[in-house]
């Protein structure tokens, strides 16, 4: 049985920091914060929610603020399951709940792509991502032979945002919007 009470002791919380209009730097510190203990938890996830697919990642809507102003949704990744090289355009937050995550990070500008470096996200860790601090990354399931599950908190409702995704080659955009796996 879930623990549902944790998860909307999140949303409950995370909407009076939004409600504040807060700062992108004190969403990333409180947000943060509220996240880290949201995903040091395993206990609330629904089963519906963590399902993956044998052919690509499965991103589940679990949260839209009724205002467009943040989102939370699940992302349900498959053994060696990855993302394109993308950008988000809002701040987000990645947190990992189940197994492990791997973030490659590029910055994109008139002379191509350039990778930065990449960095492990273990269960219980978060990433933060956004135009200021860096928004540029591929995302892949760390595990060739587990799935992995990581919840995002994003600045806006991000299966209706209009995005990019870039050729790891040229780092030519190609603009998309992502939707969601369920329809909620």
């Amino acid at each position: 049985m879930e623990n549902t009470s944790r998860f909307d002791h999140f949303i409950e919380s995370f909407t009076q920091l939004i409600e504040q209009r807060a700062s992108e730097e004190q969403v990333f510190s409180d947000g943060k914060a509220l996240l880290v203990d949201l995903v040091s938890n395993d206990d609330w996830l629904p089963e519906e929610f963590a399902q993956p697919s044998e052919s690509t990642y499965q991103q589940f809507l679990l949260h839209c603020d009724p205002q467009d102003r943040f989102s939370v949704a699940s992302f349900v990744w498959g053994p060696g399951q990855t993302t394109p090289v993308h950008d988000h355009t809002v701040w987000g937050m990645v947190g990992i709940l189940r197994g492990a995550e791997t973030c490659d990070e590029y910055t994109v500008n008139d002379d191509g792509i350039r990778h930065l470096g990449q960095h492990l996200l273990n269960p219980g860790e978060v990433d933060l991502v956004s135009p200021t601090v860096g928004d540029v990354h591929k995302v892949s399931n760390a595990h060739e032979d587990k799935v992995s599950i990581s919840i995002h908190v994003y600045g806006a409702d991000i299966g209706k945002v209009l995005r990019h995704t870039f050729n790891p080659e040229t780092g030519a955009p190609a603009d998309f919007i992502s939707g969601y796996t369920n329809r909620a």
